[in-house]
């Protein structure tokens, strides 16, 4: 290595020498200090504290929100059921509220900060009684900053714009925007009148839902939950002026009548009719006033026929596996019980795989139509067991020209069903045998 380069290696080893023997004899607080003060916490009442909360700004009358019953409501300007969502985040954003600065600790003239006439004033009743208020002015000159202050204290605060959006709410972004307000855990009835049928559905004591009109068939429990679903979704639209809220009158007036759903729970029962004019849907709430244009999603629903709610499913048992399944044919009647992790049948442990491959055959058995008639000497009768033995399905089948009917003893509806998959079902039936004895070692 030549000299030069000697001499500026050994100049950096004793700088950082120097450096690293300075650190040892000063070391660094583990506890780093700041010079930024705390932002200032006006506030931090937990949502559930919140009894009452009322909305006042500048230009308008006072919205006022209401807990009642572990609900919120608005009070005023008139009684109205209140979005549960928007009136939780309201409340919310007072867990904590907190200012970015103080400005001023005793203004001498509260108007250069827009504070004697504020934009907006909140005030937040407690269930314990407190009441505390939050007053927001103008905005600051430079950056996303308010002017506001808190209860009576003289104290001039600057506080985040997101914290005023938070609370800037009027009547329409707090009220519950629903057509149908109803509960949809606690639906014990829904009806839907229209020219194609008249279907009123319930549920059972398994609480899966049935039909029980026209007829008392099984219900296909997906269907039925995305009508409800496209019920509840069924929302006013608030923005729309005064001109199209006649257009919507005047279209649900002239329009075909598609149906009337009538859903009740536990508070009572709520209509929504539907009336279609050209591509268009409308409907009329008998939970608000005024005509309002729906999705076609909803207005196609309530045309489905009554089929399309119909289970189409032969067994109910689903994912819940069976404890027991009967099988009958001719003069021969197998009965395989499941005895811990084992399949019996009378003291014989069967191969669990061969009887997993019959339940899944029986489990994905579905009709491709249905029928009123046609069901003649069954060729074979199944009774599955299942939910620790609370439900018990028995079904029979019969062959016809497009292959079998099978019919759910005790019930009206007859099912279609297509040659291959029962076939393959009784050939699963067939190939059960006992298990292979265990290996000696």
């Amino acid at each position: 290595m030549k000299p030069r380069n000697l001499l500026i290696a050994a100049a950096l080893l004793a700088a950082l020498s120097g450096v690293v023997w300075w650190a040892k004899r000063h070391p660094q607080s583990s506890a780093s200090t700041s010079t930024t003060p705390p932002s200032p916490k006006l506030a931090d009442i937990p949502e559930a504290n919140v009894k009452e909360i009322q909305i006042q700004k500048k230009d308008g009358p006072a919205v006022t929100l209401d807990r009642q019953n572990g609900k919120w409501v608005i009070s005023a300007p008139q009684p109205l059921p209140a979005d549960q969502d928007a009136a939780t985040t309201v409340a919310s954003s007072l867990s904590p509220l907190t200012a970015d600065s103080v400005v001023e600790d005793k203004p001498a003239n509260l108007n250069q900060y827009g504070l004697n006439g504020p934009s907006l004033t909140v005030t937040v009743k407690e269930k314990a009684g407190k009441t505390d208020q939050v007053v927001f002015g103008d905005d600051v000159p430079a950056g996303s900053l308010v002017y506001a202050r808190f209860n009576s204290s003289p104290k001039v605060y600057t506080v985040s714009s997101s914290v005023k959006s938070s609370f800037d709410k009027g009547l329409n972004d707090l009220r519950d925007k629903r057509l149908l307000t109803f509960d949809t855990n606690q639906v014990t009835r829904v009806d839907i009148a229209s020219p194609k049928a008249d279907i009123e559905f319930g549920k059972n004591n398994q609480n899966d839902w049935q039909i029980l009109k026209p007829k008392p068939y099984r219900a296909d429990g997906f269907q039925v939950e995305e009508l409800l679903r496209k019920l509840s979704d069924a929302k006013m639209d608030l923005s729309s002026s005064s001109e199209d809220t006649k257009k919507a009158a005047a279209s649900f007036a002239s329009g075909k009548a598609v149906g009337a759903a009538k859903v009740s729970d536990a508070a009572g029962t709520q209509t929504l009719e539907v009336h279609a004019n050209k591509d268009d849907y409308y409907a009329k709430s008998s939970v608000v006033d005024g005509i309002y244009k729906i999705s076609s999603d909803l207005g196609k629903e309530m045309e489905k026929p009554l089929d399309d709610f119909r289970n189409k499913k032969i067994f109910d048992f689903g994912f819940s596996d069976p404890t027991k399944i009967e099988v009958q044919r001719g003069d021969s009647a197998k009965t395989y019980t499941k005895a811990g992790q084992d399949w019996k049948l009378d003291a014989s442990v069967m191969n669990p795989g061969a009887v997993q491959t019959f339940i899944d055959k029986l489990r994905d058995l579905s009709s491709t139509k249905f029928l009123d008639s046609g069901f003649t000497t069954p060729v074979a009768t199944i009774t599955v067991t299942s939910n620790s033995g609370k439900r018990i399905e028995k079904v029979e089948f019969a062959k016809n020209a497009d292959g079998y009917i099978a019919h759910r003893v005790n019930e009206p509806a007859l099912y279609q069903l297509d040659a291959k998959s029962v076939n393959d079902m009784l050939e699963a039936s067939n190939s059960i045998k006992p298990a292979a004895p265990a290996s000696k070692k």
